[in-house]
């Protein structure tokens, strides 16, 4: 698509002139077979640099549309904000819709028996017909996990760079829904229209391979949507952050500046992802014991250093954990990890290798309860387990609430006579985001007219909102939204105007969104305070009891050393069904109530506990 600027002295004629650069067609329903698929697809070369324009032509399906600075850019964000994962922002202009990011976050200590937490996508359903798009700026869990759940109901294009399309590539296949979306992959200055939009792909640095963040265009003007980022003056592989396009943009003029606060409360800058590797070197020379070193498995320039600093010192490398071997094969195909002929041995090959030949990299940075080092540690893993002398480097920060399982998984170690080298003891982790001088570098770049921060919670969010205003934004040119809000841009002016649905969706094995907040309550007393089920028969014809109450505890107390407590419970329901007899109560819904409420009355008394309390009534 050519966009074209308009001068004063182009006004004359501007008709014909526009009408003879319309675009070719937009369909959006199809993927790239071949290489001129990409400009069917809308894809276009990056602009040249100059203000952007008050009105294109764009054409779609059935008419071409001119579009004006008078209409509104909305921008919900589904997750992400007040929050630390589950990231999705959707953006509005025209009757079009694109979505940035599907995260998934993780569920809290309280939410028992949930496995991830996903966004609420009701509005995105209710207006599936006006997506034109899925842009994802990286391949973390919390940009891209969602991704699965959201296809079960919308069926739109998904725009990602090579390294992201090949993890989400995964996700597809485990969900068998390869063959039914368009995954296209994009590279760091392209440009795609996308209805009413263009999304430009920018090169960004952070801690998995090719993350980039978004230039998005529209009538309204241009929105820099950074996506998890730092700069990186010396990354491992793929080059430095592109802060040229970014100032470029800046001089173009920018509406808006949506970026990362993730990091926003430390000072200085993120270190450079090599420094870890002088930190490798360290502990692997001269090291005469088994080598075993997690990380996050999406950390492709880690795990590169790992491999690179045991090839030099003679060390074969095995891997272990399911997503560590799908991220390394990805990352393998792909051209995004090298790894030397003859280092990568099969696990079961180590058991003939001496010590001082062997490293290990593994799954569970997070002292995750499936992960291969927990059950290493444990001795529950099949081909490993953990030896008196093993150098075990965990080259990971905790994510917050994971810190006891951490624990657990060191002290385990520790138990085992292994020697746990953390980041408390070195530089074995540097974090993927922005610190404070990192995020004025790009407020400095691209001078946004509106500034809204994302990516944190509110501490962050706020910390963010006053670093802007130190760079010297108009604190009434910040907007600190919440998730369902929608914000509205025009050219001059930024508000927060109205809510969509939005929230947590909870995913308990198969099930999706069947689980409430009434139903984790439940959980949650159980877990605490276990159940007690009085179950009584009694007659369909005059309500007299045939047999029973007896009494069953799950999670309450031991019975057998408990009988007399046991007595005392039937006689309490036994007295209870007197005195429903007594005032002709014949309801069962009303004589199970009465039976709970004196069952829990007594027990809080006598034990200071509330376990639940389910009557249960057989009528024959």
């Amino acid at each position: 698509m050519r966009i074209l600027r308009l001068n004063k002295q182009d006004t004359a004629g501007i008709e014909e002139r526009q009408a003879a650069e319309r675009p070719p067609p937009l369909s959006g329903e199809a993927g790239p077979e071949r290489a001129g698929d990409r400009d069917r697809l809308g894809f276009v070369r990056p602009c040249s640099a100059g203000p952007y324009i008050p009105f294109v032509w764009i054409q779609n399906k059935r008419s071409v549309l001119r579009l004006t600075m008078a209409e509104k850019l909305k921008i919900i964000s589904l997750g992400g904000l007040n929050e630390i994962g589950k990231n999705m922002t959707v953006y509005e202009y025209g009757g079009d819709i694109i979505v940035i990011d599907v995260g998934m976050g993780f569920p809290d200590d309280d939410m028992y028996g949930i496995d991830v937490v996903i966004p609420d996508f009701s509005y995105l359903i209710k207006n599936k017909d006006r997506i034109r798009g899925i842009f994802l700026t990286h391949g973390h869990e919390d940009h891209i996990g969602s991704i699965p759940y959201l296809l079960r109901d919308i069926n739109v294009p998904i725009y990602a760079t090579r390294m992201t399309a090949g993890l989400v590539k995964l996700k597809l296949e485990e969900h068998r829904l390869l063959n039914k979306t368009k995954l296209i992959t994009c590279e760091a200055g392209e440009v795609v229209r996308a209805g009413k939009f263009t999304v430009e792909f920018i090169h960004v640095n952070h801690s998995i391979a090719d993350a980039c963040g978004f230039a998005i265009k529209c009538g309204v003007g241009t929105v820099v949507h950074t996506g998890d980022f730092k700069i990186d003056p010396t990354p491992i592989q793929g080059g430095m952050m592109d802060l040229g396009r970014l100032g470029q943009l800046g001089k173009e003029g920018v509406l808006a500046l949506l970026a990362d606060s993730t990091n926003v409360e430390r000072p200085g800058f993120t270190k450079s992802e090599r420094s870890v590797g002088d930190s490798f070197d360290a502990l692997f020379r001269g090291c005469q014991q088994r080598i075993i070193v997690t990380t996050f498995a999406s950390n492709v320039d880690r795990i590169q250093q790992i491999i690179d600093v045991a090839a030099r010192y003679g060390r074969k490398v095995a891997v272990t954990g399911r997503s560590m071997e799908n991220a390394m094969k990805v990352s393998t195909e792909l051209g995004y990890m090298n790894i030397p002929d003859g280092v990568l041995v099969d696990l079961a090959h180590i058991k003939s290798l001496p010590k001082h030949k062997i490293c290990i990299i593994t799954t569970g940075s997070q002292g995750e309860t499936m992960s291969a080092l927990t059950r290493m540690a444990f001795n529950t893993h099949r081909q490993v387990e953990i030896q008196a002398g093993d150098r075990v480097i965990l080259s990971a920060s905790a994510i917050p609430g994971n810190e006891n399982a951490i624990g657990s998984v060191i002290n385990e170690l520790y138990r085992k006579d292994a020697e746990v080298v953390n980041e408390r003891l070195g530089a074995l982790h540097v974090s993927g985001h922005a610190c404070q001088e990192e995020l004025k570098i790009i407020h400095a770049l691209v001078k946004p007219k509106f500034f809204i921060p994302v990516h944190g919670e509110q501490r962050h969010l706020k910390t963010h909102a006053k670093l802007a205003q130190q760079m010297g934004m108009n604190p009434k040119h910040i907007l600190i939204s919440d998730i369902g809000k929608v914000i509205e841009l025009t050219p001059n002016s930024a508000k927060i105007n109205g809510t969509v649905p939005a929230g947590r969706v909870f995913v308990d094995g198969y099930g999706v969104g069947d689980v409430g907040s009434v139903v984790l309550r439940d959980r949650k007393h159980l877990a605490e305070d276990g159940m007690i089920v009085v179950v009584v028969s009694m007659s369909g014809e005059d309500g007299s009891v045939v047999s029973g109450p007896d009494i069953i505890t799950r999670g309450f107390v031991y019975v057998k050393e408990s009988e007399g407590l046991m007595e005392e419970l039937r006689k309490v329901a036994v007295k209870a069904l007197e005195e429903c007899r007594m005032d002709t109560m014949n309801d069962w819904a009303s004589i199970k109530s009465e039976i709970k409420n004196a069952i829990s009355g007594f027990l809080y008394k006598k034990t200071k506990r509330n376990p639940m309390i389910l009557p249960v009534i057989m009528e024959v």
